[in-house]
């Protein structure tokens, strides 16, 4: 990626003229070749006057009527476009006008000499890239210039500006790597991404799976490496001081007794458990930098000698509570904590398994490595810029779901008929499915804001393109259709569009019924258009009453309703009878947790992971209904359960899978409107390309890898031959980096590893042996690592202490072979 590129393609510059109106005063370096009209009345909202400040979103290249057509080709080898985190790089718009973002600054500045006493004024930068948002800085300080010196000296400086923006140390990341990123909280995360010496492709494997490991965690004294749980051992190791040096002293003894050597003497920050501990010979091995001690199991000589330092040194946490070492020389099994990294041996020491280096300078360049940061100077300013990694095209600039849920928050407030392509639910249908279903079947929605500012309108319509795309993450063709702030002016061109989602200020717009669904933010209300139904006929469903496809085994989770948070209300609402008579289908459940996270201030990240797996679930769901009425799907796995025939290999299941037939019939019919009226949109032409895409290049192949962890998850009766064969397939097929980050995006937001981790536990050792070897193969990579730190205590040293065991049983076959 190159280190400058076009960032900024165009600026534009528009004034309110007295005598008249709206006016694009310049356009630098060069004319877009569109109606200035239509750009100048874009720029300048109706009621701009009325506020101090206001921001506004548009697109370009969108339609005929804006599409741009300079007379200079915007790419040239000294500047070309870069493709940053958000972006497709490979003709995501199929072939179209690549589509640019205008994020736009209006400001009115009081004058009383002047005739209307105030001067209004418009600047805007054209990008491609979906985070506009930060280029606010730029915005603010380039006005605040051309108020001091209009000119368009001006706009060169910000153009200039913004192109200087160097972004060659920002990392691309993946699909998965984005899914990883944003459903995790660590703020390290990828944090091996940002170092130049270390690239990716050096996190790799190097010899046999299962011999001697020649690592070992270097550690510093930082004060912020320490985890909760660490915090606590301290804290009670400083009120058990003096009987723990008694203890470390003793220990000492012993080691140099049975080692016949020195031991380190800079182990002042030992961790001990109290006086109960077992003898000295007990070993340790440290996840996630909490000490998880073991019994007496020698012969496990896996962390070689170091030439610089003893071999022989006692097991003992330094400065950051990490196990750096043990008197049996053995490789700890850590996640680190947050100051202590990952180092490879010398060259000299032959090492084999997985292995990789880290430069633990890198931790501190980055407080969020969500973000990438930079400084971009500006006349006398260094602007601080904070571009975020994990951004989908179809997530642009800052939207709020959770604005959207509050403010459209009661299906009492939805006007109009009823129609099966939006009220799944019935009159009961909460208005974000409302707009959901509105989304996706492709009706024209308007967002109303009279007497609101045009950046307020702006943002619902951006949110609700995330709502409908599964926050970028799932389905696209949103943006494109997209008017976050639309006007009379060319009224006419952006209501030809089909499908369209605007953001309007002005009333008139309510009255004029060119519209499907209309969302007033001022007062809550979703209308529905009274004469839908002849725009918009509701589809003749094929009949589902005759025998679906045998499935047996199959998923409680997915139907949303049973599982084991549906369980604990039953527990507080009364019966299942009782509990069978209420409104709980699966859009009802979604919405109730939503409200309930917000209620309890959960962060937009939750509720927008959650949004992401529910628009994730309704496509699997579409891909079962597809299946049952074509009999097959473009989009998904065909849907099968478990099979396990004497004779044969096993088996695994696939696809959406419920219960019985009943839950089954039950959940198709209700979504069959509007997932028949969804094929009919431009979204679903989408999905099946970039699913056969997908597919193409997904590293893990051949199952359904989110069946089989829903299956993990949720099924009380799971055999013990299906969660053999499913830990078992998971860990043949997940080895290489692609192949671990695609596991962990799969993982459920907030869940991690917990449902893998059980398996630690399991009857069968078959099982629990596949879940060690599966924790061996995330643990050789550092986003890995991160995942098995958050693993809970219970699972942390069941994983060590069976890693353990299986190496001494490894070494043990090795030595008798010999």
């Amino acid at each position: 990626m190159a280190g400058n590129g076009n960032h900024c393609s165009f600026v534009l510059l528009a004034e309110f003229h007295i005598f008249e109106g709206a006016q694009l005063k310049y356009q630098f370096p060069q004319p877009l070749g569109v109606d200035e009209g239509v750009l100048a009345m874009s720029m300048l909202p109706d009621g701009a006057e009325t506020q101090l400040d206001d921001w506004t979103i548009f697109f370009l290249n969108q339609t005929p009527f804006n599409t741009i057509s300079p007379v200079l080709a915007l790419d040239t080898p000294e500047v070309s476009p870069v493709n940053l985190p958000g972006e497709e790089g490979d003709g995501g718009r199929d072939g179209k006008p690549e589509l640019l973002c205008v994020l736009n600054l209006v400001r009115t500045k009081h004058d009383k000499s002047l005739d209307r006493g105030a001067k209004v004024l418009a600047l805007a930068i054209c990008t491609r890239h979906p985070f506009i948002q930060i280029f606010k800085p730029f915005l603010l300080m380039a006005l605040d210039d051309y108020f001091s010196d209009p000119s368009q000296d001006c706009l060169a400086r910000l153009f200039d500006a913004v192109n200087s923006m160097d972004l060659s140390g920002a990392p691309i990341l993946t699909r998965y790597e984005k899914m990883v990123m944003r459903s995790s909280e660590r703020k390290d995360i990828f944090a091996e991404k940002y170092t130049h010496s270390v690239s990716q492709n050096q996190w790799h494997p190097s010899g046999i799976h299962g011999s001697k490991l020649g690592l070992r965690h270097k550690s510093n004294n930082s004060g912020e490496s320490y985890s909760s749980f660490e915090e606590g051992l301290l804290i009670r190791n400083r009120e058990k001081e003096r009987t723990q040096d008694e203890n470390r002293a003793k220990r000492k003894d012993a080691h140099r007794l049975r080692e016949r050597a020195d031991t380190e003497s800079s182990t002042s920050t030992v961790q001990t458990q109290g006086t109960a501990l077992n003898s000295p010979s007990d070993s340790s091995f440290s996840l996630g930098g909490s000490a998880v001690w073991v019994g007496d199991e020698s012969g496990l000589d896996l962390a070689l000698k170091d030439s610089g330092g003893d071999g022989n040194s006692v097991a003992s946490l330094v400065g950051s509570s990490t196990l750096v070492g043990s008197y049996r020389k053995r490789r700890s099994t850590d996640a680190s904590s947050s100051s202590s990294h990952l180092h490879a041996r010398d060259q000299g020491n032959k090492t084999t398994g997985p292995a990789y280096s880290y430069d633990p300078s890198m931790r501190n360049i980055n407080k969020d490595t969500h973000f990438y940061h930079t400084t971009v100077a500006y006349k006398d300013h260094q602007i601080p810029i904070k571009m975020p990694l994990f951004t989908f095209p179809e997530e642009v600039g800052d939207y709020s779901l959770i604005t959207l849920i509050k403010t459209f928050s009661s299906y009492q407030q939805v006007l109009g008929p009823v129609h099966p392509h939006l009220h799944t639910s019935g009159p009961q249908t909460h208005p974000i499915i409302i707009l959901f279903n509105a989304l996706v079947t492709g009706k024209r929605i308007i967002f109303l804001g009279h007497r609101r500012p045009a950046g307020e309108v702006s943002s619902f319509v951006l949110a609700a393109c995330a709502l409908g795309s599964g926050c970028g993450a799932v389905l696209r063709g949103f943006i494109e259709r997209a008017f976050p702030y639309a006007n009379l002016n060319n009224r006419d061109e952006w209501e030809s569009v089909p499908a369209y989602i605007a953001g309007v200020t002005n009333p008139i717009f309510e009255s004029s019924r060119a519209w499907d669904l209309l969302l007033d933010i001022s007062s809550g209300t979703v209308a529905v258009a009274k004469d839908i139904h002849l725009h918009h006929p509701a589809s003749n469903v094929m009949g589902l009453s005759g025998p679906l496809i045998s499935r047996s085994g199959t998923l409680r989770a997915e139907s949303s309703v049973g599982s084991e948070e549906d369980i604990a209300r039953i527990a507080k609402e009364g019966t299942k009878a009782d509990f069978a008579t209420k409104d709980n289908n699966a859009d009802k459940v979604f919405i109730d947790d939503i409200r309930a996270a917000i209620e309890d201030h959960f962060g937009e990240s939750l509720v927008r992971m959650r949004f992401t797996e529910y628009v994730a679930r309704f496509v699997r769901l579409a891909s079962r209904y597809e299946e049952e009425i074509t009999g097959n799907t473009k989009f998904g796995y065909p849907s099968a359960s478990f099979a396990d025939i004497p004779g044969r290999p096993p088996q695994l299941g696939s696809g959406i899978a419920f219960t019985d037939e009943a839950t089954c019939l039950r959940e198709l019919s209700a979504n069959a409107h509007r997932i028949e009226a969804w094929r009919k949109t431009n979204s679903y032409q989408y999905l099946v390309t970039d699913y056969a895409k997908q597919q193409a290049n997904n590293s893990i192949k051949g199952f359904d890898v989110l069946h089989q962890l829903f299956r993990l998850r949720y099924t009380k009766t799971l055999t013990d031959s299906e969660a053999t064969t499913i830990i078992r397939t998971l860990a043949d097929h997940v080895k290489t980096y692609e192949q671990v980050v695609e596991l962990l995006a799969y993982l459920p937001h907030g869940g991690g590893l917990l449902y893998l981790g059980f398996g630690l536990f399991h009857q069968r050792e078959a099982v629990r042996e596949a879940t060690v070897d599966l924790f061996n193969q995330l643990r050789a990579y550092p986003v890995g690592v991160l995942f098995l730190q958050a693993l809970n205590h219970f699972q942390r040293y069941a994983y060590v202490r069976q890693a353990h065991a299986k190496e001494k049983q490894m070494q043990q076959a090795t030595t008798s072979i010999f």
